[in-house]
């Protein structure tokens, strides 16, 4: 059987790489005795996938984990089975049931929200009010850094919404394997629209969901079992 995990990632966790969190979840199903699945062939592993990482420093409440079982006891059990290998910064929020057919997270993933906050430590009073005629221009350029090039592309289309309410900009984008957009590159964008040289590291980032096609959760993709 198919399932999917959702999980948080907070606190000092957020310093915590991608292949180190693959890693993590490996020694805490084996310690929790869950009856995972493991591939065939000469060095088996675990049938276990995650959905786009996440940089370095980025807080998450909806961190997703695909993982195929031979048995489950319940949903309950696993949930709290799980949680108890769990160190302070990492919670299990939900179990969901996937069919049998279902894609991993990662190849169904095409959107995510963010709520980020400009560091009030780093720039005092920072100027959020034109928000929405940044968002209204018909394009939104920045220039793209690779080691070999440098490329100037329309980031609006990868945008799905974007406001600020209270200090908070809140904003869905592109995610996933086809397109993916950062938060940082849009705030970029917007500090070089209002005309501000900002240093980096100057924003704090949560990602609070991840989403299919049609913005459907990946949480809501199966049954939640309780």
């Amino acid at each position: 059987m198919k399932i999917r995990v959702k999980f948080s990632k907070t606190g000092r966790m957020v310093y915590l790489g991608h292949l180190d969190i693959m890693r993590y979840f490996q020694k805490a199903i084996r310690r929790a005795g869950v009856d995972i699945a493991y591939s065939q062939g000469y060095n088996p592993h675990q049938k276990m996938s995650f959905s786009a990482p996440l940089s370095l420093g980025i807080e998450s409440l909806a961190e997703y984990m695909d993982i195929t079982l031979n048995s489950l006891p319940s949903a309950a059990w696993l949930k709290d089975i799980l949680q108890k290998q769990m160190v302070p910064g990492m919670d299990i929020l939900s179990i969901t049931l996937l069919p049998d057919d279902a894609e991993s997270a990662m190849t169904v993933l095409a959107a995510a929200d963010y709520e980020v906050i400009v560091r009030n430590d780093v720039i005092e009073n920072m100027d959020l009010s034109r928000m929405d005629a940044f968002y209204s221009q018909e394009e939104i350029h920045i220039v793209r850094k690779t080691k070999k090039s440098e490329t100037e592309i329309d980031i609006k289309p990868l945008i799905y919404s974007l406001h600020e309410d209270d200090g908070v900009i809140f904003m869905r984008l592109a995610s996933g394997s086809v397109q993916n957009l950062k938060p940082d590159l849009v705030m970029k964008a917007y500090f070089s629209y209002i005309g501000l040289d900002i240093p980096e590291h100057c924003i704090r980032i949560k990602r609070v969901e991840q989403f299919g096609e049609n913005f459907v959760s990946l949480e809501d993709m199966g049954l939640q079992m309780d």
